[in-house]
């Protein structure tokens, strides 16, 4: 297949992103299969004509059922909010659609293996949305794993902490419901790093973990678009039923132990998505708020020399680089999902799976949810309990 024609469901941040992606694919990666952006979809319409024209789509509808039976769609695209993920993948894979869905994939283990089954049996590529193991840095740092660089794996220690509902008066958003979201900053920022560990260092054998939800109720919301919304003082109050912050310990079956903290109620961060490996030849680190650096220690380095030194991931070396600038001209959280998208049309070229696919989605919902089990019965839970 060289052209793959796309039909997306949701139009707001995870829309705007996915759709600057599949316009800039061919411009810097013109070799790959080529996305079409065919049709979008979004409940309100007003909202998704406005959002069709300015990200560039020849078409827009209202009702996702319709989307997903139409006979010049290739691929569903489903970034709506997580509580419409399953039921959309069922009805899309049963129409034969090839999957992208972002992540968590669905609101529970259950939902999510039952995506993931759909899919296999359909017999359609199927992708998730975990777009931080494309930061060509974190490619890097993957690398230094595989090939033994880092020698034997002892620690990974991630955190994702974020600030933006730190305001008891911002609005309940629908993040802050556990009937749409899932889960709160687990889900949402745990998820990643739970990834971000499996494609690292390998699987978890069991976890122990602890949350907190700090501001219990909240305004209602009179509108909300992405990470923002707008309320007003005199507005009903309405419960918030997730966490806020969620920390958990891990062992991997490789023998690393690891510690994971993900919290929206820690001032002055905005996105700080980091994590540290390290082996008994050297370490990592990353954060992505400068996610073109890796900090790269090695144990044989002279003694006079030793310490972590910053690697710039922009030489044509990297993964990914030799498609954008000259090195050292650095790029920014979009390219992840052009990263991402070039994967999937690479997937549809070679007529294979593209990866990270429903496979790590249910492998990433089993760790979450065996860390809420862990959360309500105290104790460690292993993985294979789920």
């Amino acid at each position: 297949m060289s052209d793959i024609r796309v039909g997306m469901i949701g139009y707001k941040f995870m829309g705007k992103a996915h759709s600057h992606a599949y316009r800039d694919l061919p411009m810097f990666f013109p070799d790959t299969a080529k996305p079409v952006m065919a049709a979008v979809c979004g409940r309100d319409e007003a909202g998704v004509r406005a959002a069709a024209k300015q990200f560039g789509w020849e078409s827009y509808v209202t009702d996702w059922r319709e989307l997903v039976k139409r006979d010049d769609i290739d691929l569903v695209d489903i970034n709506a909010p997580s509580d419409a993920h399953k039921d959309i993948a069922l009805a899309a894979a049963a129409a034969g659609k090839h999957l992208f869905c972002e992540k968590p994939l669905a609101l529970t283990l259950a939902d999510s293996r039952e995506m993931l089954q759909a899919a296999e049996s359909a017999g359609v590529k199927h992708m998730v949305g975990f777009n931080y193991r494309f930061a060509p840095a974190v490619q890097l740092a993957k690398k230094l794993v595989d090939s033994g660089r880092l020698g034997r794996i002892f620690h990974f220690r991630a955190w994702f902490l974020q600030d933006w509902i730190i305001d008891p008066e911002f609005p309940l958003v629908w993040r802050l419901q556990k009937e749409v979201a899932g889960s709160g900053s687990h889900g949402d920022l745990g998820a990643h790093l739970i990834d971000l560990a499996h494609f690292l260092v390998g699987d978890m054998q069991e976890v122990v973990g602890m949350s907190e939800t700090f501001i219990k109720e909240r305004p209602m919301p009179s509108s909300m678009t992405g990470l923002s919304a707008k309320g007003s003082k005199d507005a009903p109050m309405g419960q918030v039923t997730v966490d806020d912050a969620t920390l958990f310990l891990a062992r991997f079956a490789g023998g690393a132990l690891g510690s994971f903290e993900a919290t929206r109620f820690a001032a002055g961060h905005r996105c700080t998505n980091s994590f540290e490996i390290n082996g008994s030849k050297g370490s990592v680190k990353f954060d992505f708020e400068r996610m073109n650096e890796l900090q790269v220690y090695f144990t044989d380095d002279a003694e006079d020399v030793q310490g972590f030194r910053r690697v710039l991931a922009t030489d044509p070396a990297h993964a990914y680089a030799s498609a954008w600038w000259p090195p050292g001209h650095t790029i920014g959280y979009e390219h992840t999902f052009i990263h991402e998208v070039h994967e999937l049309m690479e997937a549809f070229r070679e007529n294979r799976q593209p990866v990270p696919n429903f496979h790590d989605g249910v492998k990433c919902q089993a760790v979450l949810e065996a860390v809420d089990r862990s959360i309500d019965e105290r104790r460690w839970v292993a993985i294979a309990e789920m």
